[in-house]
């Protein structure tokens, strides 16, 4: 850059606003910046005016943020606005990256000779401390006591403090919260008995940074000697684990430019929270803040949209919401649409898709957007169908997910061993289930991310044999394999230039022209377990965050914006889904979605507690007819009787136990002791099929009970 010149001046361009935080005065700076309101541009042209202008060389710049991907485009735009021409560059790296570099240089005098090698990949190391504690150390069971290590340690929680953390946060946790605990200083006490020294994973990386500065004075002078201005990207989403480095790095000063916007924070499961953004006025009350509102990459349409989502938003967070003005010109309004079912949902998607295509619109501009992976089958079937090229971002495509290929291998084997009959129809259903129930497909939802992840596309497996069945009533396992098979085989996508397929977190700083937001459903988007059942009470917390990773989706899109939802899952299935209760107020009155929108709750009968009256909610209470917490008229000695009747009959069909009937279903009997079939098909998971098969004998139970209990 030439002398003299403001970096305004070099590189005109910037509004008001981002002009105020290039040129703001030497840190502590806020800058709040909204989606497409050229952050990266804003921060990389303050570094170059801070270096224009004399204030640091530029090898005395720290630039951190969260992904590889982002510290390169920084590295790039710096050299493109010629930042420190032929002396050592700006350090532009992610937080990880940054402590190792500085680790590997300071541990000769931190430690001495004891050597350590990084841990990449903690899988082997958590499944042994697993294993130790007698916890499964299954694949998703590994993954989830991974993550809550990972979570732990970047919130400062050591491991004879997890379960109070735990429980004070209200965390959901994968098992019990103590013998995660133990897995976690297994972990730990495993990681120092490596043969080549300590084992270092990523968060120790920044664990040791910061304890090698806090408690060696002359590292600390060396480093802080090396490194005088600080910039972090992405600050909402710092955990108190990066904070205590960042803490580390400053020492007593204030140079310091963050950047950030708190309705953006989407990955509080990891520790990240934006307390410290929150927080910034109040730790430096002489603090530069800028808010950047001016939306650069969607029309006012979207932008719009995006206003009204986040402007419901409720809680501190809420209160530093930035109100965006789009700047592009006019473009079409956002689309919203409610289906019957989610096959219907993915075939007008896939056919709006390939209009756009048509129109010109290029395929790797377009994108769908769901909350979970599972979400993608129905959609690559879609597109499949209609020829259409798409690349699974974030997650593998649906057939080549681990615990569907297991699911598939597990059913052929079956097949081939005889061990199930010949069934078509429900009872191939019934059978499918059986086989996928070791698996980790259980009536409800489990808890942990990873073990829900396999839970919904086993249940996805389940939902694409009934709507096979819906075409083919009599089909068989061999015909469900065949069907499996092809639909494996058929999906090569090629890996670029297709339609990219989504979660919402996966698409966090990514943008397209086209964005399809589908599957708005609650239980959906919000997730199920944030909305408690019987027995819990709503994550609040929780659910804000599932607002904003709408609006996270929403400011995605630059010009095209679908929002759809259906109904059911099944072709044909029972409608007994909402839409998204964040949809609420934004559907314009001329849309068809608004005419045919789902009725409210209070016009549509739900299942009353036989004890207290009251709507039941949950799977459980609605099988058991109570809420959980109502008292219960159990026959013990019935339900007794009922369990060993089930095994004989299991035995003699050579199925799983659960497969005749459900332990939540036997208690329902036991307790409504049903006296004739229109009663005992009252009771839910007792169908005609069921009745038909089995409610001669358990009638027959029933009565001998009450006839016994009269004498």
């Amino acid at each position: 850059m030439m002398d003299g010149m403001s970096a305004e001046e070099t590189h005109p361009g910037l509004d008001p606003q981002q002009s105020a935080a290039v040129r703001a005065p030497r840190g502590p700076v806020c800058v709040l910046a909204g989606a497409g309101t050229g952050k990266t541009r804003t921060i990389t042209r303050r570094i170059a005016h801070l270096v224009d202008s004399g204030h640091v060389s530029a090898g005395q710049v720290l630039a951190v943020t969260f992904t590889a991907r982002a510290a390169g485009e920084m590295r790039a735009r710096l050299r493109d606005l010629g930042v420190g021409g032929s002396g050592p560059p700006v350090q532009a790296r992610t937080f990880h990256a940054a402590a190792l570099r500085q680790l590997k240089y300071f541990w000769p005098q931190v430690v001495g000779d004891t050597g350590w090698q990084l841990l990449d990949r903690k899988f082997a190391v958590v499944g042994s401390a697993a294993g130790r504690a007698g916890l499964p150390t299954g694949t998703e069971a590994i993954r989830d006591l991974a993550s809550e290590i990972e979570w732990a340690k970047a919130s400062l929680v050591a491991p004879e403090d997890y379960a109070r953390a735990a429980a004070r946060l209200h965390r959901e946790v994968p098992f019990d919260a103590e013998k995660v605990a133990q897995v976690y200083a297994g972990y730990e006490q495993l990681k120092t008995r490596g043969q080549d020294g300590m084992l270092l994973d990523f968060d120790d990386l920044l664990l040791h940074t910061a304890a090698a500065l806090e408690e060696h004075s002359t590292v600390a002078e060396e480093f802080r000697d090396r490194y005088r201005c600080f910039v972090v990207d992405e600050y909402q989403d710092v955990t108190p684990l990066q904070q205590r480095v960042l803490d580390a790095w400053l020492g007593d000063r204030d140079d310091l430019t963050v950047v950030g916007d708190a309705n953006q924070t989407i990955y509080s499961f990891t520790g990240a929270t934006p307390a410290f953004l929150l927080d910034f006025s109040r730790r430096f009350p002489d603090a530069t803040v800028v808010r950047l509102e001016r939306d650069y990459r969607s029309t006012p349409e979207v932008v719009s949209l995006a206003n009204r989502v986040i402007g419901a938003a409720r809680g501190r967070i809420a209160g530093t919401r930035l109100q965006l003005i789009g700047q592009r010109e006019a473009g079409p309004e956002p689309e919203f649409a409610e289906y019957d079912d989610e096959p219907a949902e993915a075939a007008a998607v896939a056919k709006s898709v390939r209009r756009l295509i048509a129109s010109g619109v290029p395929a790797s501009e377009i994108a769908i957007l769901y909350r979970i992976n599972a979400q993608s089958e129905v959609h690559e079937e879609a597109l499949t169908r209609l020829e259409i090229p798409y690349q699974v971002r974030g997650g593998e495509g649906f057939f080549t997910r681990t615990e569907v290929r297991q699911a598939v291998n597990a059913l052929r084997q079956a097949g081939a061993r005889g061990d199930l009959p010949d069934a078509a129809g429900a009872d191939l259903v019934t059978l499918v289930r059986a086989v996928l129930a070791p698996l980790g497909l259980t009536d409800s939802e489990p808890a942990g991310a990873q073990a829900r992840e396999r839970w919904a596309s086993l249940t996805a497996l389940i939902a694409l044999t009934e709507e096979l069945l819906v075409s083919t009533p009599e089909l068989t396992l061999d015909g469900l394999l065949r069907e499996l098979s092809t639909r494996a085989e058929s999906r090569h996508p090629p890996v670029v230039q297709g339609v990219t397929l989504a979660s919402l977190h996966a698409a966090k700083g990514l943008e397209w022209d086209a964005v399809f937001l589908v599957g708005l459903t609650d239980g959906t988007l919000p997730i199920q377990h944030v909305l408690g059942d019987s027995s819990s009470s709503p994550d609040e917390a929780g659910i804000e965050e599932e607002r904003r990773l709408l609006y996270v989706g929403v400011t995605r899109a630059r010009e095209h914006l679908h929002l759809s939802w259906a109904l059911a899952r099944n072709e044909g299935g029972r409608k007994s889904r909402r839409r998204s209760r964040f949809l609420h107020g934004l559907i314009p009155d001329e849309s068809p979605a608004s005419r045919i929108a789902t009725p409210p709750a209070s016009t549509r009968k739900r299942p009353r507690c036989r004890v207290c009256g009251k709507s039941l909610i949950g799977t459980a209470a609605t099988m058991l007819g109570r809420c959980e917490g109502c008292p219960s008229n159990l026959d013990e000695d019935l339900l007794i009787a009922l369990k060993e009747w089930r095994r004989e009959k299991a035995r003699e069909l050579k199925v799983p136990a659960y497969v005749v009937f459900s332990d939540n279903t036997l208690t329902a009997i036991a307790e409504q002791c049903p006296g004739d079939d229109r009663a005992l098909v009252a009771i839910p998971g007792i169908g005609a099929k069921k009745l038909e098969t089995y409610g001669g004998d358990v009638l027959s139970l029933v009565r001998s009970r009450i006839a016994a209990g009269r004498k």
